[in-house]
């Protein structure tokens, strides 16, 4: 490959250089783009509402496209469109499973199912998509040759399509673990083990009189206790905890601790009555400690949670404020150069001449969506003008973030928030209140929680472009086609995952097993500034609480928050996950391995747990989408043990931490490329 630069990238020598003309945009690159964009969406946005957290999806698109266009004797730009197109769908998932199960959270759509809730969740995804990609071809060229953001995640990216060229792959790992995980979670819904355990453990021996239809009311036994619960038999949740790392995970689960080990146990023991009374006002039935304790979480431990990721939502955004500022800046001075007609391949983005109408045009129909939402054109021209400056100001901030710290671990949600409390209160200010107002608000968050996700991804696949020598126009026109997509099937999974959980027993979003943490908290928001009702003493206490653990300098208060808000077995899964990180990166510590052994040791773990993940998703929207079908799965044991669980989380162990110590290579083996700037 010619190495010689014409970027005017300040000597910056991709790959593929710019005056080497290579097939790009294939027929074969989009359409396995276009495939990967589907799944690999589909896949996070289960993630997404079961976890509260989504996993960039551009490794295994890059490991994907590498071993398939490599049969089909594809390049390495062909590989990097079919990538870029295929891990867009992660960011607009993200923004689906955020925002669009707050419509139902808030009451606002009853039935989930119907042509008009597609079409408005439809056309909010795209216009957010849209609208974030046109930002980001203003914004590219500031960002991704800015020397002081590292893009981790697009560098790894990067290594893996170039670890392609010299012969290598990672494929059979991802795919191995993509069958292992789906085989589990196949096994797992046909009751072959326990995927979760619950133990009510009592405290004290009085009794609590709940004052319900009767005189004599209803009488529940006991003086309270704790729910115990042990971690979910989940590879997506090991996956993602062994991903996020020890240290991240323990913080999550340290919420879940808050929650269920103390916060849960006091307050049923002094308040249970009007608990139970929350959980049925009739008082028809002696309600059961478990579901008591469950009770307690939803209606008042929740809120608190909520309280908590609001305030470190906001501690979060100031304590990046000089980078956001010095990105914001940076884009705007250099926003005219991002026009490129006559630049170089590898520095040519979609004209200025386009994208400005196309960002008027876009502007216009978000207009006519918040007017169809508000039945207000005053209110839907603010909330309009709110989106185009917001928009702009959070795909800085996104893709600044991306560039510092990677997709994986962009505060999206606390972006979005920001965006629904200014979006809410200018509601409240134009006198909209009632449904209108708060599916105005939320129509804001929503367009601009995609924009911010879309405009991370795709400055994170920038990135990688700029590193291989992909051209700019071609990789933002293979997005736009993928978020068109992306946004007409995205549906489906929330559908389907939302369906098949009420068919199975639950109430759909907002549920144990399907928690949609950020859309609750959207939803809560909302209805509290606009409709005044939402439970501000428990908020108020979150908010200290989360004050509290700034003053400690926690890490995170937001993952703490967070924690508290999932059930417990599902941070405790994570948490599972993190410890074998841990014990795999001390392993590596303890044998002495050199860097190039602990390159391919962490690159083939990353792979493994991201095809558990991607391989429960994918059975999982199965079996939801077989009960959404009412099929009765049969059962091997009608109440299976927890203990041959124990075995699968053995075996996921050794998946995460075996193979890649194994994969770790000689001393003296050559050490895999790397991706530079």
């Amino acid at each position: 490959m010619a190495e010689a630069n014409q970027s005017g990238g300040g000597g910056h020598k991709p790959y593929v250089s710019s005056d080497q003309i290579m097939p790009e945009f294939t027929p074969k690159a989009v359409i396995l783009g276009l495939i990967l964009c589907v799944v690999l969406g589909a896949a996070n946005a289960y993630l997404g509402l079961k976890a509260g957290m989504t996993i960039a999806a551009t490794y295994p698109a890059a490991v994907i496209a590498l071993a398939v266009l490599r049969a089909l004797k594809g390049n390495i730009l062909e590989e990097n469109m079919a990538r870029t197109i295929g891990s867009i769908g992660e960011s607009v998932a993200a923004g689906a499973a955020f925002t669009i199960p707050a419509f139902f959270i808030g009451g606002l759509w009853k039935d989930l199912g119907t042509t008009e809730h597609y079409l408005q969740a439809t056309a909010i995804m795209m216009l957010g998509g849209f609208i974030g990609i046109l930002f980001v071809t203003i914004l590219r060229r500031p960002m991704v040759e800015d020397p002081d953001l590292p893009f981790p995640e697009s560098k790894a990216a990067a290594g893996i399509h170039l670890v392609g060229q010299t012969g290598g792959s990672g494929s059979k790992y991802l795919f191995g673990a993509m069958a292992g995980g789906a085989v589990i979670q196949a096994l797992g819904a046909l009751k072959l083990w326990a995927t979760e355990w619950v133990k009510f453990i009592p405290f004290g021996h009085s009794s609590v009189t709940l004052k319900g239809v009767s005189d004599a009311g209803v009488v529940v036994k006991g003086g309270g206790g704790a729910l115990l619960m042990g971690p979910g038999v989940s590879p997506a949740y090991i996956g993602v905890g062994f991903i996020i790392g020890p240290r991240v995970a323990a913080l999550n689960f340290a919420g879940g601790l808050l929650a269920w080990g103390l916060l849960v146990p006091v307050l049923m023991y002094f308040m249970g009555d009007q608990v139970a009374m929350m959980a049925d006002p009739t008082c028809s039935k002696v309600p059961e400690w478990p579901a008591l304790a469950l009770a307690t979480w939803k209606f008042m431990v929740r809120p608190i949670a909520i309280g908590g990721m609001l305030v470190a939502a906001g501690f979060t955004l100031f304590r990046m404020r000089k980078n956001l500022y010095n990105g914001l800046k940076r884009s705007f001075i250099d926003a005219g150069k991002a026009g490129g007609g006559g630049a170089a391949r590898v520095d040519r983005d979609l004209s200025l001449r386009l994208v400005l109408p196309a960002i008027g045009l876009a502007t216009i129909a978000t207009f006519a969506l918040y007017w169809y939402f508000s039945g207000s054109p005053v209110a839907a021209a603010v909330a309009a003008l709110v989106m185009v400056i917001a928009g702009f100001g959070f795909s800085a901030a996104s893709g600044y973030l991306v560039g510092m710290i990677g997709s994986s671990n962009n505060p999206i949600s606390g972006l979005t928030v920001s965006t629904l409390i200014i979006a809410a209160l200018l509601m409240v200010v134009l006198g909209m209140t009632g449904t209108e107002g708060v599916a105005a608000s939320l129509g804001v968050a929503a367009v601009i929680c995609v924009a911010a996700a879309v405009a991370g991804e795709m400055l994170q696949d920038l990135k990688v472009g700029h590193i291989l020598g992909g051209t700019p126009s071609k990789m933002q026109v293979g997005d736009i086609i993928g978020i068109v997509a992306a946004a007409a099937v995205m549906f489906f999974p929330l559908l389907i995952l939302h369906e098949g959980n009420i068919k199975a027993g639950g109430m759909g979003f907002g549920d144990p097993k399907l928690s949609a943490p950020q859309a609750g908290l959207m939803a809560m928001l909302a209805q509290g500034i606009i409709g005044g009702d939402m439970a501000w003493p428990l908020v108020i206490v979150g908010m200290l609480m989360a004050v509290a653990m700034i003053c400690l300098q926690v890490k995170s208060p937001m993952l703490v928050s967070v924690g508290m808000y999932l059930p417990l077995e599902t941070t405790f899964a994570i948490f599972v996950g993190g410890m074998f990180r841990g014990l795999a990166d001390w392993t590596v510590e303890r044998r002495g391995f050199n860097k190039a052994q602990q390159i391919r040791t962490t690159n083939t773990g990353m792979l493994v747990a991201s095809g558990f993940i991607a391989g429960e998703a994918l059975m999982g929207l199965g079996v939801a989408a077989l009960a959404f079908f009412d099929v009765k799965l049969p059962a091997f044991f009608p109440e299976p043990s927890y203990l041959i669980s124990l075995a699968v989380f053995a075996l996921i162990a050794w998946c995460l931490v075996r193979i890649p110590l194994g994969n770790a290579g000689k001393p003296d083996d050559p050490p895999p490329p790397e991706a530079v700037m």
